[in-house]
């Protein structure tokens, strides 16, 4: 999964094109569409500054804005109206087949960015998955996003911290509202929020992960800036960041918790069926309805549990599929790891497995670094594997977080499908060339779909054979137990949030149907809980781009180039699933 947070997600891809030219007037060589894009994307940056430390534009290192004030949701919203009113001064038909894209895509997330002002996510700032306390501190920890190379570096973050007590007192308030107008989460999920938030709050702060920085100082820095950030730091620590995380860690146990709904869907906050259908349309870029998401989801995990008997019958196992699970989950022989460092080595051996056959499915590669790196142990408990993206000018690399809590109990099965989605070449090759292409207008570069960018990533699972893995069955056990997973997705989510599903219900069918612990399907389960939708686009995005590719292996026969064909679905960056087969539609028409 690549990360994001929730409120980045939700106005994140509002993507613009306006300018001032009237309807019927083609502006020469498109230069002030081009304009309106640069300057859309420039005052963006200010609005949203920590977007532009993560791709590397290091001007407002400083800011860490209030975005859950009321002032400053009016001023994004006047943001994203003054641009969708400037596109509409556009007319579609007069500009380039290129810069149509760049209007069907901004056209159609503009009205989603406008319309999910309506639906009062401020009130819930905070969840145990995707929230601001979450990533601040992989901000501050000195190996994130923010960088630390200079003394004007490290006053910026600590600018920062005074900028994150002020979001964590709106973000208290704003919850306040919202139990007073039942905008409130599951108790199940609040219970998981406050050892994360008491966890930092009660280090010392020389232990700290905001202590991180003092500790890899530059050499070029002098005694007096070292003395004097250290000091700084440390009481940054010991007066801001402990006492913040320490009063959302109180405020979730002694005002939030006794509060918090019993009930597990979306739908029994106010708006929360018109939520849920919105966010069905903002993650999966379709007009599916919740019942339409169920019953696909239904035929899905049917048609996998028969692919995984012939798996049983292939490795001859006596037991029922349950039986097969828990034997694939627990028997020693797929838990051989004693360190972590053993783990990590284990994912870099997939890759040199897969490396010689890349270049047979792939003729465009991306040049960004790639890294494997352990998850924090701050909140590996919460965490899932994830890729962050490497940053635009290459200094940063493309990182593949794995939590490992206990070495010892890290299970093989399902390894080689994991490197497959969250490194290469699922997310590392689909973000790294879409931000390498300096062609693409620079909101394009850094636009995400979850349809498309999920969905790249499970399809890049299924080439696990094509590249040369899974010649060990339980490998290909391990493939089809994630296929299943985001089967399950479309049958649970839709269940938990339209159907009066429990938490406790939609764990058992995950466990009945797939296999996984009762630990990590509650995590999943929850996961759902906290971010509707999200987890609706990986199952439905990967059935469209083998659609596409079955679709042109049939129309094109001995013409068809798989190379090619993968080229053309990454080329044009993220992109909603109608824009990207009308795409590969006009592609595959002049072959």
């Amino acid at each position: 999964m690549k990360k994001s947070t929730l409120l980045i997600y939700l106005t994140f891809i509002a993507v613009a094109c306006s300018g001032p030219s009237k309807k019927g007037e083609a502006p020469s060589d498109n230069k002030a569409f081009h304009k309106m894009l640069d300057n859309y994307w420039d005052e963006r940056m200010k609005l949203f500054p920590l977007e532009a430390t993560t791709y590397g534009d290091n001007r407002y290192n400083d800011l860490l804005p209030n975005d859950g004030s009321q002032a400053y949701i009016a001023e994004a919203k006047a943001f994203f109206n003054k641009y969708n009113n400037e596109c509409n001064g556009f007319d579609r038909e007069q500009l380039n087949e290129n810069d149509k894209i760049s209007y069907d895509i901004f056209h159609r997330e503009m009205s989603m960015s406008l319309e999910g002002f309506s639906y009062h996510t401020e009130y819930l700032p905070i969840n145990q998955f995707w929230s601001l306390p979450l990533t601040f501190p992989q901000l501050g920890s000195g190996s994130g996003n923010q960088p630390f190379a200079t003394v004007k570096d490290y006053d910026n973050f600590l600018s920062r911290i005074n900028g994150f007590t002020v979001w964590a007192d709106t973000a208290v308030a704003n919850m306040r509202t919202g139990i007073a107008k039942g905008y409130i989460l599951p108790k199940a999920l609040v219970v998981k929020i406050i050892p994360q938030m008491t966890a930092i709050a009660n280090i010392d702060a020389s232990k700290s992960i905001f202590y991180g920085p003092i500790t890899k100082f530059p050499n070029d820095f002098n005694e007096a800036d070292k003395k004097r950030l250290t000091e700084a730091y440390t009481k940054a620590i010991v007066e801001q960041i402990n006492p913040t995380y320490q009063k959302l860690g109180d405020f979730f146990k002694n005002e939030y918790l006794p509060k918090a709904r019993t009930n597990s869907g979306i739908d029994a906050i106010p708006q929360g069926k018109d939520l849920y259908q919105y966010l069905i349309r903002y993650w999966t870029t379709t007009q599916k309805t919740p019942q339409e998401v169920y019953d696909l989801g239904l035929e899905q995990v049917a048609a996998i549990r028969s692919d995984m008997e012939k798996v049983k019958a292939e490795v001859k196992f006596n037991g029922d599929l349950k039986a097969f699970f828990h034997f694939a989950n627990n028997d020693k022989q797929f838990m051989p790891f004693k360190t972590p460092k053993e783990i990590i080595d284990a994912f870099w051996a997939i890759k040199a497995k897969e490396d010689p056959q890349l270049k047979k499915l792939f003729n465009h590669t991306p040049k960004m670094k790639f890294e494997i790196r352990q998850t924090e142990a701050f909140r590996a408990a919460s965490a899932s594997p994830e890729y962050n993206q490497g940053s635009p000018d290459g200094k940063r690399p493309g990182i593949f977080y794995v939590p490992i809590l206990d070495a010892t109990k890290f299970n093989t099965v399902g390894m080689e499908t994991l490197f497959l989605h969250e490194a290469i070449p699922g997310h590392h090759y689909q973000n790294s060339l879409q931000i390498e292409n300096t062609t693409l207008p620079t909101f394009r570069r850094f636009a995400w779909y979850g349809a498309y960018g999920e969905g790249w990533a499970l399809y890049a699972e299924s080439l696990g054979k094509e590249l040369g893995l899974f010649t060990d069955p339980y490998q290909y056990l391990g493939h089809l137990s994630d296929a299943m997973l985001r089967a399950i997705r479309l049958v649970v989510d839709a269940g938990l949030h339209t159907q009066g599903w429990s938490r406790e219900k939609a764990i058992q069918y995950m466990m009945e149907n797939m296999r996984i612990s009762e630990a990590e399907a509650t995590s999943e389960i929850e996961r759902y809980m906290a971010i509707p939708g999200q987890a609706l686009s990986y199952k439905i995005g990967q059935l469209k781009i083998r659609e596409l590719r079955n679709k042109y292996e049939n129309q094109l026969g001995n013409k068809f180039n798989i190379a090619e064909f993968h080229n053309q679905v990454l080329n044009e960056g993220c992109l909603p699933l109608d824009v990207l087969e009308s795409k590969m539609d006009a592609w595959a028409a002049k072959q």
